[in-house]
């Protein structure tokens, strides 16, 4: 996990815990904003690895292969 996850996600731990504390009306506010909170951290996190397999994926060479006559007969499917 990155470290910003790990924030985000103690953050919304805290909240839920201080409005079990609390008892009071904090518990309507606390757990829809850690849900958000949450959500917001694996949103952007997923878009971090999606861009980063895209910068491995361009890092691929787009070089033809060339095959040998041999290749081609065993290449083909019967």
């Amino acid at each position: 996990m990155s470290p910003l996850t790990i924030v985000v996600t103690a953050f919304a731990v805290a909240l839920v815990v201080m409005s079990g504390t609390f008892m009071g009306g904090a518990v309507i506010v606390a757990v829809p904003v850690a849900i958000v909170l949450v959500a917001a951290v694996a949103f952007f996190d997923l878009m971090r690895k999606r861009n980063n397999a895209r910068t491995i994926q361009s890092h691929q060479p787009d070089e033809d292969v060339e095959f040998t006559e041999r290749d081609r007969r065993t290449l083909v499917s019967e």
